[in-house]
Formats: C-alpha cells, structure tokens, sequence
C-alpha cells in the first residue's frame, strides 16, 4: 500500500459499515480518504480514530442524485486535486416484492431508490472519476462494492429488486474492464462480492447463518488495492465459514 499513502480515496457510504471501516483502513495507511454520506456527521467522528498519517474529510452527499455527485467531484478536484480511488460502496437494501402478488410489495419509492443508489449513483461516481483520473493522467483504482446476490439470485424472493441491481454492478464492472482495455487505459476496476456482512441493511435479519464484519471486507479491499500496477483483481467473492446461500 505504500505507493497509495498520500493519495485521495473517495468512499461513498462511508458513515457506516464497509464504508467506515473502510475509511479508517485507508487513512491508517496514509490516505487522505474524502467520505460521501447522507449523515456525514458520522463521517466526522471517525476522524479520532486514525492512528496512522492519513485523514478523513466529510462531505455530505446523496449519490441518488447526480448533481450533488458533480459537485462533490468538483470540490475534490478543487480541495485535493482529484481521486486516486474510488470505493462505490454506498448501497440500499429494502426487502419486499417487485409486484403486489403477495402482502410485502415495496412502493415505487423503494424500488427507484434502489436502483437510483445502486446502479445510478455507482455509475455517476464513476465517470466522474474516471474523467478525473484521465485529465491528471493518473492510473487509479476503482472499486465496486457487489454482493453474492450479484452472482445469483437468492430464493428468498424479499431480495429480488436488490438481486437485480447488484447483477447490474457485476455486469458494468466487466463492461467497463472491457472499454478501458479497448482504449488501452491502466486504470483497474474490481467488484468485490461478500456474503452477508453485520451493517446497518441486515440489522433485522434473525437467520442463524455467520456474518461477516464489516473490518474483514476492508481487510479484502486494502488486499485488492496493493496487487502490482500490471495486476487486476477484477472480482473477488468473500464468504464467511459455512454461510449458506439464502
């Protein structure tokens, strides 16, 4: 990681879960990390926790809505020059039904912020990187926080709006490997897929399946950031011990 200290992460839902704990990996390892919320108010807190050279800077942001996104960018270039990495992290999980067939159908609402979060929003933080990224003739990092509903659709048909947005996030990362190859571009992108992980989105879940903490994913990332320039992990799927798919 020593080639990233000193460096701008952007992470998007950083206020809590992967996204905090992420951010302190980050900062630990000399990053000045810039983390995107709704509440970044907690963003601010976690700045006490750095022990190593790096920050953590707040700045408030809902990735649903592509103006806020442009001005972020915008300050970032204006405040930091411009992200090295991007973590797309931010994700929304509202369990129910796409249709009203049984007695659990979500509401318009809840499927378009779905989607607008994590498909959209994932989409907008990228190009708005990337463009960044190019116009300093940079070789950053992106990465794409997936899900192993991205790879499968779970039984549990509660999931299936989710599911359907995260395969969205598995597809764009291959595509956009592909176009950046095309064009002969060193920029890497990743989806890393873990399994159920302890954040707020599974808060209510009463199964008796393991969970990942939110510390091991960081652990997964920082992993995939320290390979060689000449090395792309573009996908990584983690599991806790014996999970069983839903």
């Amino acid at each position: 990681m020593e080639r990233w200290s000193g460096k701008v992460a952007i992470v998007t839902g950083a206020s809590s879960g992967i996204g905090a704990a992420l951010s302190l990996h980050l900062a630990n390892h000399g990053l000045k990390v810039v983390g995107l919320a709704r509440r970044a108010n907690l963003i601010d807190d976690l700045g006490s926790k750095v022990t190593g050279k790096g920050s953590i800077t707040s700045r408030q942001c809902d990735i649903s809505k592509p103006k806020e996104i442009e001005a972020v960018f915008q300050w970032v270039e204006q405040n930091f020059g411009g992200p090295d990495i991007l973590v797309n992290n931010a994700g929304f999980l509202k369990p129910g039904n796409i249709t009203d067939l049984g007695n659990n159908a979500l509401s318009d609402e809840d499927i378009i912020s779905t989607l607008d979060v994590n498909v959209k929003g994932m989409v907008m933080c990228t190009r708005y990187a990337i463009s960044s990224m190019k116009k300093r003739n940079f070789n950053g990092h992106i990465i794409n926080i997936n899900s192993l509903a991205g790879h499968y659709v779970p039984f549990e048909t509660s999931f299936n709006v989710y599911s359907s947005t995260k395969h969205a996030v598995t597809a764009f990362t291959s595509a956009l490997n592909n176009e950046l190859a095309k064009f002969k571009s060193e920029i890497k992108v990743a989806s890393i897929s873990p399994g159920l992980v302890h954040t707020e989105m599974v808060n209510d879940y009463k199964g008796d399946m393991p969970i990942l903490k939110p510390e091991s994913v960081a652990d997964a990332i920082v992993y995939v950031l320290s390979t060689p320039p000449n090395v792309n992990i573009s996908e990584l799927v983690i599991e806790p011990t014996s999970e069983r798919r839903l």
